[in-house]
């Protein structure tokens, strides 16, 4: 039994609530227990250089935290004038996956910006991120099919991102705060709907892990996105 009383194997409770801010093509506020984050996804014309003539769209992803979802008060990363590395690192992580969501050659050449606000950060912000992101980007497809910009909808993958770690010796799923800052291992799992791998970043924070614990871990981490997708479905109506 873990310190907030739930199982190895037992997600935070999910919330979510569809079109948050009313500006955005898509929004969403997704909690996971006491982290939340804000997912917005916007639609503008035009794709970068690198595709300009392709007809092809592209997408793309901005995450930050708020100065006081934390413990302790961050400094404005604006203020600073530089952004840091994790903040530019989660924000590749979650273009990366959303891309993996969609036939771009579908959007024509428009950019979907997604933007990830941290509000409350307890563990998991980045797989939050991943998670809340897929349900506002498919808001966003279906307002542009209701405006009649695009033809079909150019979804083809339910994205889905979990926690799994390695604490005391034992697999848990979903880590908060005060568990991934002492696991023996911090894994982050993006999968489809349906099981299939996007990307796992894995780090022995204390010792090294062999092959039966990461397959532990994906295991439980499979478990997690099962959970998740049904969820995402149950929100959008599918």
């Amino acid at each position: 039994m873990r310190s907030d009383g739930r199982e190895n194997n037992q997600m935070r409770e999910i919330r979510v609530v569809k079109d948050y801010i009313i500006y955005p093509e898509g929004s969403v506020l997704i909690e996971f227990g006491n982290t939340k984050v804000i997912c917005n996804v916007s639609v503008s014309d035009g794709v970068p250089p690198f595709l300009k003539g392709s007809g092809s769209g592209w997408i793309t992803a901005e995450y930050q935290m708020l100065p006081r979802s934390t413990h302790q008060r961050n400094s404005r990363e604006a203020v600073k004038g530089k952004l840091s590395g994790r903040t530019q690192e989660i924000s590749r992580l979650v273009g990366r996956s959303l891309r993996a969501a969609v036939d771009l050659t579908k959007l024509g050449e428009r950019t979907l910006t997604i933007d990830c606000d941290v509000i409350q950060a307890d563990g998991g912000t980045r797989t939050a991120s991943i998670s809340g992101s897929f349900i506002a980007l498919a808001l966003a497809m279906r307002k542009l099919l209701k405006e009649g910009l695009i033809p079909e909808n150019p979804i083809v993958n339910q994205i889905c991102a979990v926690s799994v770690g390695i604490l005391n010796k034992e697999a848990i799923l979903d880590l908060n705060y005060e568990e991934d800052s002492c696991a023996e291992t911090d894994l982050n799992l993006v999968a489809t709907g349906d099981g299939k791998i996007i990307e796992i970043q894995g780090t022995a924070e204390k010792e090294p892990f062999d092959i039966d614990k990461l397959n532990q871990m994906l295991k439980l981490g499979l478990e997690g996105i099962k959970i998740i997708s049904e969820i995402q479905k149950k929100v959008l109506e599918l």
